[in-house]
Formats: structure tokens, C-alpha cells, sequence
């Protein structure tokens, strides 16, 4: 694939910004460009196809198995995505009242009851949104849990050293101690390390 500078040609537009009548701000000389940026100048069509291109580099779902960050990609089938952008949901605004909320929360709460059930708990939340939240989520009700028992010796967490970013900012967070454990060439736990 070419790269977009070598496309480009001198004289090609793919549109213009409007012009406003407003004052010119004045700059500081230092701030100043001694030279105009160096930007591809190419035809709308071209633009399009080359970030049509880059989108299929775009690792997702659709185009092969995700190994890591499944907990915040999750699997979500396209029937979800037709739901969620039926006017009743796609529509509501963050600070809705809540008598004009009352389908999208009565699904959310039926949701969260089948889960509980299914999960043999007393409840669940909907709120983490991503798995990293999650996760952070689960440690603070942990803690919580922990504490209210009055087992505060427990206040270390394993990960292991392959675990990604979120695992140990989440330990941390939630006021755990961190112990990594090393994993092997296979990329197997070393039981050895652990013990």
C-alpha cells in the first residue's frame, strides 16, 4: 500500500475549511511556523480508501480470535448493536429523568436480576463498563468483605508478570498489596515461584 504522502499530488482538495471574518490572533514570534506544515494534499476518494484501508488492520471480533483485552472487547453479536440503537435506548440522554427512563430501566434491572439468578447471587451491578472496571469493581467488594469478616491479613493479590496494565492499577487502587509471579517459557504460572 502506498503511503499517503507519496499519493499525494500539489492542488488536490478534498474540501475547504470555511472562512470566518474574525481577527487574526496575534503570536508570540518563537511560537511562530517558519514553514507551512508538510500535508498530503489529495483527493476526498483517496482519503476515504486510505482509511478504509487502515480499518481493515483494525483487529476485531469479525476478522479472527482477540487473545488479550477480551475482558473490555467482549463479544457483543450484532443483533446487541441493532438493539441498543433503537430510538428508545440510542436516544436517552445521561440526565434523563427518570420517568422518561422507565422501559430502558426496567430491562436493566431485569438484566441484572436473571444474572444474579443465574450466578446464584443476592445481586449484581450493571455499572462496571469495561473489565478493567470490573475488575477494580470485584477487589473493592473484596476488600469490603474482607474487612466486614475482620480478616485483614489478607491484603496481597497474585498476578501474574504477563497479566496487562489494568491487573496491578486495579490491585493498587483498591489498597491491595501487589506479588507478581513469574511465568515460564511456555508461558505457563512457575509453581516453584508461587510456593
Amino acid at each position: 500500500m502506498k503511503l499517503i504522502f507519496e499519493k499525494s499530488q500539489p492542488g488536490r482538495r478534498a474540501g475547504t475549511l470555511p472562512r470566518y471574518d474574525l481577527p487574526v490572533p496575534e503570536l508570540p514570534e518563537e511560537l511562530r511556523r517558519r514553514t507551512p506544515p508538510r500535508l498530503p494534499e489529495l483527493a476526498e476518494p483517496e482519503i476515504v480508501r486510505h482509511f478504509s484501508e487502515l480499518a481493515t488492520r483494525t483487529f476485531g471480533i469479525d476478522t479472527g480470535f482477540y487473545p488479550l483485552g477480551s475482558c473490555t472487547m467482549k463479544h457483543n453479536p450484532r443483533v446487541n448493536e441493532r438493539v441498543v440503537a433503537l430510538p428508545g435506548f440510542r436516544d436517552l440522554h445521561p440526565l434523563q429523568e427518570e420517568g422518561g427512563a422507565q422501559g430502558a430501566l426496567e430491562l436493566m434491572w431485569r438484566l441484572q436480576e436473571i444474572l444474579a439468578e443465574v450466578a446464584g447471587l443476592e445481586a449484581v451491578s450493571l455499572q462496571p463498563a469495561a473489565g478493567s472496571q470490573g475488575e477494580l469493581t470485584g477487589l473493592m467488594l473484596m476488600r469490603a468483605y474482607f474487612s466486614e469478616r475482620g480478616e485483614t491479613e489478607r491484603d496481597t493479590v497474585i498476578t501474574a508478570d504477563t497479566a496487562h496494565g489494568t491487573n496491578p492499577a486495579s490491585v493498587t487502587m483498591s489498597g491491595y498489596e501487589l506479588a507478581k509471579v513469574r511465568t515460564d517459557p511456555r508461558g505457563n504460572l512457575d509453581l516453584e515461584h508461587l510456593r
